[in-house]
């Protein structure tokens, strides 16, 4: 008996069959796969720590050995990572960010020198526009400028800020220009996630 592959019947079992071995054949190849993934995701991480410590430029196994010789205990407090590291000597405090950009979330790292002023920083987004909000990651100058500013005031309070007019060169950052939304995402992020981590 001849097979009608224009009837209906055929057409459902057919399309049945290859839905399950397709999704067989995935789910197989991402679970082979996780390991590897999960390990490049910790590696970007630590590549991120060391960035706003101002280590730049070191492949997978350099980047691995370097944060071992510089990042040392981490403590996380109401879901905030905070890491004890000590670069060239000197004891310096990297602090995890998560906050809202335009498209997306924004996460960052600051370093915080003992005496209260940004030792490095590191920022990075889900979405963000090409040349615009995504210069938190791509502009390494801009995330330069944050290097020597002041965080907290007398009181504590953390007065480092972006802004669109910078009055107070000590603490505030110019914005990027043409992403005001994704540079107050980045201001409430830094006000949000730098109270609790004191020099």
């Amino acid at each position: 008996m001849k097979l009608n592959t224009n009837s209906n019947t055929y057409i459902i079992i057919y399309s049945t069959i290859l839905v399950v071995v397709v999704a067989f054949l995935l789910a197989f190849v991402f679970k082979a796969l996780k390991p590897m993934q999960d390990a490049n995701v910790a590696l970007d991480v630590k590549k991120q720590i060391l960035y706003s410590l101002n280590i730049r430029h070191l492949d997978g196994a350099e980047a691995e050995a370097k944060y071992a010789e510089v990042v040392g205990e981490q403590t996380t407090v109401d879901g905030q990572t905070v890491y004890d590291c000590t670069v060239d000597g000197q004891h310096v405090r990297v602090a995890s960010l998560k906050g809202m950009g335009l498209w997306g979330g924004i996460s960052g790292y600051v370093a915080v020198a003992d005496d209260g002023t940004v030792f490095g920083a590191y920022f990075n987004h889900e979405g963000e526009t090409a040349g615009l909000g995504a210069e938190i990651k791509d502009s390494r100058a801009w995330q330069e400028k944050f290097i020597g500013k002041r965080i907290y005031d007398a009181e504590g309070r953390v007065v480092l800020s972006v802004v669109k007019k910078v009055d107070d060169p000590e603490t505030q950052v110019d914005c990027v220009t043409g992403a005001t939304l994704t540079s107050n995402g980045v201001d409430a992020m830094l006000k949000d996630g730098l109270k609790n981590v004191k020099p």
